[in-house]
């Protein structure tokens, strides 16, 4: 077998002997196989990262199948969700793969809370993935943060730019390893789409358009009853406590939840999207450590487009719908490239396929997000989208809808994270945590 790559920490090297210690948790009844009779490529769970998941929810449940499918260096033991019935499925789904993989007809290998402080609290969990709404993911990050726990967050990694930069100072502070969870950095469309901006192959860019969807708004959905099976206090947590309705906090989900909608709980879709489309943007123009220092709104106080946003240099880079959907198009004095989950093109097309050819059959390996994260678990260095690159990229969606709520100009400093000479908009930096 292959030996386990990079440093161990005594934190984890402890976790270890705990997990070993108290194998029937970790394991149930299962005995743990020799390495040599599962095979090739097997990593026996003492070996595995043992993963806590917050947020059992839609996000949740694909990120479970991500790590249980795509890797092979983790293994979950455990999930938190303040609703029952997705406590349920999550472990039922979960022990189920398990067990099928182990060829055993029950494992029992899972445990669930209500309220996340009782996953973050055991020792045998190395590390956590947070998917819970964004008016959460700060205070979860960074509570799992200082119990010794790595993170792994879903973008928009946070909804208030006070937040992000407490984020950023948690990581720091505990020596712990943060991904976000913009995993089109992983893509190799986006990735060729970064090599041939930053290399100059468009010549110098003097514009970038991005389109995502709306900005933010106030949460205005009738009151419904609330559900038995759902601790709703918990649910609104940190956020002001919102009337029930089933679209944002549905008990079975289908499609994604509307909290991603509303300025108490999300960003809008312009957040959503947003930090993965301007955070597309940010990295191909080099930015990951700054961002635009000027927003100027659209004259029409309703619309939802047509923010323009300028960086230090000199780019424009505009939320603008140029029909290709949710994409992002880089304008350069040599051509110009669009790029989004279904194409890369450049215009013209020799700058991306000089000898000719289709690059829709190009390009398409998705490469691993998650494993990268792991694989940084192990080694201490950063991951792809660390938690800096995240902050950045959310700061903007951020500023952009105080820039459309307010529907006037704002100076950013991204050295200071201040707004120049605008005591309203730097108020909106941050929000008050309702307790809960």
């Amino acid at each position: 077998m292959k030996k386990k790559e990079g440093v161990v920490n005594e934190t984890t090297i402890n976790s270890r002997r705990n997990f070993l210690k108290t194998s029937a948790l970790a394991v149930g009844s299962i005995t743990i196989i020799p390495r040599h009779v599962l095979g090739q490529g097997f990593v026996a769970p003492s070996d595995k990262i043992n993963l806590g998941y917050i947020g059992l929810g839609k996000q949740g449940g694909i990120l479970a199948n991500q790590f249980l499918s795509y890797t092979n260096s983790a293994q979950i033991v455990a999930g938190s969700d303040v609703w029952t019935p997705k406590q349920d499925w999550f472990k039922n789904v979960v022990e189920g793969y398990y067990a099928e993989k182990r060829n055993v007809t029950k494992y029992n290998g899972v445990s669930t809370y209500v309220n996340y402080k009782e996953l973050l609290e055991r020792n045998d969990i190395d590390a956590v993935v947070i998917a819970t709404p964004d008016h959460w993911h700060a205070i979860q990050s960074i509570d799992a943060l200082k119990s010794g726990k790595d993170v792994y967050c879903e973008k928009p990694m946070t909804n208030t730019i006070k937040d992000g930069r407490d984020m950023v100072d948690a990581v720091k502070k505990n020596k712990r390893v943060l991904q976000v969870g913009s995993m089109q950095r992983s893509w190799e469309k986006f990735r060729k789409a970064q090599e041939m901006v930053s290399s100059g192959k468009l010549g110098e860019i003097k514009k970038v358009l991005v389109n995502v969807g709306d900005p933010y708004r106030v949460y205005d959905l009738p009151a419904e009853p609330t559900p038995e099976g759902v601790d709703w206090n918990l649910w609104c947590g940190p956020a002001p406590l919102l009337t029930y309705h089933h679209t944002i906090a549905p008990k079975v989900v289908e499609g994604y939840p509307a909290w991603r909608d509303f300025k108490e709980t999300g960003g809008g879709i312009l957040a959503d999207w947003g930090t993965h489309m301007f955070d597309i943007a940010q990295w191909c123009l080099g930015m990951d450590r700054t961002g635009p220092v000027e927003y100027i709104p659209p004259k029409d106080p309703k619309a939802v487009r047509g923010l323009r946003m300028f960086y230090e240099n000199g780019i424009e880079m505009v939320h603008e719908d140029f029909g290709r959907s949710w994409a992002v198009r880089f304008i350069g004095t040599e051509g110009e490239l669009d790029v989004s989950r279904s194409f890369l093109e450049t215009r013209p097309e020799k700058i991306l396929m000089p000898n000719g050819g289709d690059p829709s059959t190009l390009f398409n390996d998705r490469g691993n997000h998650y494993q990268n994260w792991l694989d940084a678990i192990k080694t201490r260095n950063q991951p792809i989208c660390d938690v800096e690159t995240g902050h950045r990229s959310a700061t903007i969606c951020n500023v952009a809808n105080i820039a459309y709520e307010l529907g006037r100009p704002l100076q950013w400093d991204p050295v200071k994270e201040r707004f120049k000479g605008d005591a309203v908009a730097n108020k909106m930096r941050k929000r008050r945590h309702r307790k809960y």
